[in-house]
């Protein structure tokens, strides 16, 4: 009789449903685990044994077993957290983390990660995430690696380009023969007010973070034409050979033309401060060469270089200037060069070396002079202004005028000054946004500066594409890494190592490793976590059934007892 074989059927279909009510156990403990994947079962029939019959050999099965048991990798639904580092998955793909202390990678859907004491982007159980360093624009360096915050400075940029857009009122009148002269940075006031018609300051930040003042000065010439100079505040103007001179914070100058009809700015020009003005480098005047009632007076009269950027080799001399009381003029010799004039008079000689703004030096004298008498004046030639050429041109399309803030081997820095319009190459035309000359009142349209200080990171945002990017107390918002994410080609393959990570095995294949959003990876969710894909209500129901079986095969073992019980009592 084949009753043992009936005990051992059921015996078999207790023990795999046994086991089938581990798994949905094991699926409902972790109904709120993040990003958990529901195990399923199947069953198959075991080897059947041949039994002869009347009508011939038939088979009967022994029993049951558990066919597989393999992961559903179905999507689950997503929470939304507080937390920047939350990540989730849509679609495939796992992240990839590091073991600690070892190169051996793991790979798990769960994507609540933090940052360690050591900046390391870790799980709960300390292995780090892996992605791509990136640069500056967000392109990925190099191979995957940890990821990690090394430096939670944000280094500073010292200022490139400044953009100072206004208007500049047309009913304005004419404040300063040459502004540049008026300039004197010694004075408590470097300026005063009523030299120009209106003045716009920026700031400026140097390569070491630290901000300063740049402020441009215009006044109109006359018509459709403006000059204006650059400035800093004198203090801060580390330029060699500035320090305590006049010249000191005035960067540069020049001229802003407008079209007459229509206001609009049609062109600009810019000359660089390279040297200090003044009497130093570019007039000498000995009161020990003066001659007649002048040479009873040794105090230095006083000279004013209006306009140095004229003061050139060509004009390089020694020129000995006599007074004529008749005519109330001065004659020289030998005679200045071609284009130059001297007017004046007893107590003041004018010189114009020929230049568009007129007197270029003012000698004051000390002591009215006689007819006779003679001054030796020495023009030593100056290289202090330098007009730039469009050759100059940055390639922006912009003139940059020279600063130093530091006072360093090379901290000298151009910066490019943007008044809305630029160089195409053969003439200025202007931005979208650009200076005008209207007849209402001077104001700034729009200012800015790029360049900014050191910050300290005071965050991290991910994107979808799983950039990784550090928020910083100065603004700044720089891209670090990028996620990676890994893919299999055989998801069932995979092992199961416990701590919501699985491990690749030779059935899964090796993971192919690839940017959020590409070569069919999924999107990262920022601030979401993944949920359990368990259903509830699906895993009663096999719960039910289950139950339903094991009581059924219970029944077998039972019955099959009560028969082997009557076989027994056969023998009384």
């Amino acid at each position: 009789m084949a009753l043992s074989s009936a005990l051992f059927s059921g015996i078999s279909g207790l023990s795999n449903l046994g086991n089938a009510m581990q798994i949905i156990g094991d699926n409902i403990s972790n109904v709120n685990t993040v990003g958990f994947k529901s195990s399923s079962f199947t069953f198959q029939d075991l080897l059947s044994q041949n039994m002869f019959t009347r009508a011939g050999t038939s088979q009967v099965g022994r029993g049951t077993a558990l066919s597989d048991i393999y992961a559903t990798f179905e999507q689950g639904s997503f929470e939304s957290t507080g937390n920047t580092t939350d990540l989730a998955i849509g679609g495939d793909g796992f992240f990839s983390v590091r073991e600690p202390g070892s190169a051996s990678l793991f790979y798990t859907r769960a994507g609540n990660f933090r940052f360690d004491r050591e900046g390391y982007m870790v799980n709960p159980e300390g292995y780090v995430v892996q992605g791509w360093a990136v640069d500056g624009d967000g392109n990925i360096t190099g191979s995957t690696t940890d990821i990690a915050m090394t430096s939670f400075t944000s280094q500073p940029q010292a200022t490139n380009d400044v953009t100072v857009i206004t208007n500049l009122d047309m009913r304005s009148e004419d404040h300063s023969t040459i502004l540049s002269s008026k300039w004197d940075g010694t004075s408590s006031t470097p300026i005063a007010g009523t030299s120009y018609e209106y003045q716009s300051t920026v700031k400026a930040y140097d390569s070491l973070g630290s901000t300063h003042d740049v402020t441009v000065y215009y006044d109109k010439i006359s018509g459709a034409e403006w000059e204006y100079i650059v400035t800093c505040n004198p203090n801060e103007d580390m330029r060699a050979g500035m320090a305590g001179t006049s010249s000191a914070g005035l960067l540069a100058r020049g001229k802003i033309t407008f079209n007459e009809g229509s206001g609009n700015i049609t062109g600009i020009s810019m000359s660089n401060l390279t040297g200090p003005t003044g009497t130093n480098q570019s007039v000498s005047v000995d009161p020990l060469q003066f001659t007649g009632t002048l040479l009873t007076n040794n105090a230095t009269p006083t000279v004013v270089v209006q306009n140095p950027e004229e003061l050139t080799t060509a004009t390089t001399g020694s020129y000995t200037l006599t007074y004529n009381a008749g005519t109330g003029l001065w004659g020289t010799v030998p005679a200045l060069p071609g284009g130059a004039t001297i007017t004046g008079d007893a107590s003041q000689i004018n010189i114009d070396l020929g230049g568009s703004v007129g007197n270029d030096i003012t000698i004051g004298l000390t002591q009215t002079a006689a007819d006779g008498d003679t001054i030796q004046v020495d023009l030593s030639g100056s290289n202090d202004w330098t007009a730039l050429a469009s050759s100059d041109i940055n390639s922006n399309g912009y003139f940059e005028f020279g600063a130093d803030f530091i006072g360093g081997a090379a901290t000298a820095e151009n910066i490019a000054l943007d008044v809305g319009v630029r160089w195409n190459g053969s003439s200025f035309v202007p931005d979208s946004l650009a200076t005008t000359q209207f007849a209402s009142s001077s104001t700034t349209v729009y200012q800015s500066a790029d360049g900014y200080g050191a910050g300290d990171l005071e965050g991290v945002d991910v994107d979808v594409d799983g950039l990784i990017t550090g928020v910083y107390s100065n603004g700044q918002v720089l891209p670090l890494y990028k996620i990676a994410l890994a893919k299999f080609q055989s998801l069932q393959g995979l092992y199961k190592e416990g701590g919501n990570l699985y491990r690749e095995t030779r059935e899964s294949g090796p993971a192919t490793t690839s940017l959020p959003g590409s070569n069919g990876l999924g999107n990262i969710a920022p601030n979401s976590l993944e949920q359990s894909n368990v259903d509830i209500a699906n895993e009663f129901v096999k719960m039910i059934t289950t139950q339903r079986g094991f009581q059924a095969n219970s029944k077998i073992i039972t019955v099959t007892d009560q028969m082997l019980s009557e076989l027994i009592n056969l023998k009384r």
